[in-house]
């Protein structure tokens, strides 16, 4: 299957849909906040469930919705069940909930580095399996999520999946082997741009600027630059072209870049972080 991409966000309601998370923890708990939102699921048709009631009990009064300590009788009220839960848990959790898998219900897990064979073997069945990688600005909508199709999954319940994840940002569709490269990417992508915009920030107090506005622009900057990209589709060399004058200001700072070695630090990076993610993978 070659990569597709759903680049925009839907506020067409799923009236019907009954939804179940388990393990409402911090990417849990963005989604269940995108959904609410943007209204692609109705409050009454959410079930959330954490480890310990008092949780429960606040999370239900802050979302207004059901949140529970039990996972089984979460999924067994729900047509798609989404895995929040650390990557260690899982097996345990996909177990335990066995009794409420029935054809046509959907496993969506956004635990880093397991497999959909892994999840629909501990199913023990032939279940529909969907396996994403969210990122954390998802947190503002802006996230970037991969999602790759088990074996048994329909073309129906792969479009669902981009509708749900399109909630908080772009969403493309991948192969499954791709998904370690997805997390080295943008899974711990931001953390590195965060070290970038922080280091552009730095180098403004360094020249003058306040604190507060050099962080301001760094960022504005990032943003801004990351949006022409996505907008106007142009490769980001031509886009760095267009900023590079002759003799100018901005190659004297692009040479220093390739000086320091950036560029390569950046890509030895992200193949450090796949390759961590496939140890992971691999047990």
């Amino acid at each position: 299957m070659n990569s597709t991409e759903n680049t925009g966000r839907t506020d067409a309601p799923i009236p019907s849909l009954r939804i179940a998370v388990l393990g409402t923890g911090k990417m849990g708990g963005i989604l269940v906040q995108a959904f609410l939102r943007r209204g692609l699921i109705l409050p009454e048709r959410i079930i959330a469930t954490v480890a310990h009631e008092a949780r429960a009990q606040a999370l239900s009064k802050q979302f207004g919705i059901s949140v529970i300590t039990d996972n089984l009788k979460a999924a067994q009220q729900a047509d798609v069940i989404l895995l929040g839960v650390k990557p260690q848990q899982l097996d345990d959790v996909v177990r335990g909930i066995a009794p409420a898998l029935q054809p046509g219900k959907l496993l969506i897990s956004f635990a880093a580095s397991v497999k959909t064979k892994a999840i629909e073997q501990a199913a023990g069945g032939k279940f529909s399996v969907i396996r994403a990688m969210p990122n954390t600005p998802a947190m503002v909508g802006a996230g970037a999520t991969a999602i790759c199709r088990g074996s048994y999954v329909s073309d129906e319940q792969l479009a669902l999946a981009q509708q749900i994840f399109s909630t908080v940002g772009r969403t493309v569709v991948v192969d499954e082997k791709h998904m370690d490269a997805v997390t080295g990417l943008s899974g711990s992508g931001p953390a590195f741009l965060y070290i970038i915009i922080e280091a552009l920030a730095e180098a403004g107090v360094n020249v003058g600027l306040p604190r507060d506005i050099a962080t301001l622009l760094a960022a504005q900057t990032t943003f801004g630059s990351a949006k022409m990209v996505l907008e106007t589709g142009s490769h980001p060399a031509l886009l760095k072209d267009e900023v590079t004058t002759p003799a100018g200001c901005t190659v004297e700072g692009i040479l220093e870049l390739e000086e320091g070695g950036l560029r390569v630090t950046l890509i030895k990076a992200v193949k450090r972080a796949t390759e961590r993610a496939r140890e992971l993978a691999s047990g």
